[in-house]
């Protein structure tokens, strides 16, 4: 499953500075809708995102009814990036091997 969509960049402040993209109500509906099948545990769900040039595996973080993803800051970096950045990301559910998972 393929989804696309726009979203801020946040800044979750914890022990560490964490950045994530929240996944629209639409679109973490249809996500919820495949997370069993997909999920390796958690809750999470494993997928390939895309942001500009920048490709990579994650998870999705179930969080309040929705789904956060994870923005490393390598990836803030290479695209330049801030908080409150408006991004635009394509999510490939599913789409990672474990091995890959990070």
């Amino acid at each position: 499953m393929q989804l696309t969509f726009s979203g801020p960049l946040i800044e979750w402040r914890g022990p560490a500075p964490y950045y994530f993209v929240a996944v629209p109500p639409e679109q973490a509906a249809q996500v919820r809708e495949v997370a069993r099948l997909l999920s390796y545990g958690w809750g999470v769900v494993p997928v390939r995102v895309q942001l500009g040039a920048s490709v990579w595996t994650t998870s999705l973080f179930p969080r309040q009814g929705g789904y956060l993803v994870p923005v490393r800051a390598a990836i803030r970096r290479a695209e330049a990036l801030h908080e409150g950045a408006e991004v635009t990301l394509s999510l490939g559910l599913g789409e990672a091997e474990p091995s890959q998972w990070t």
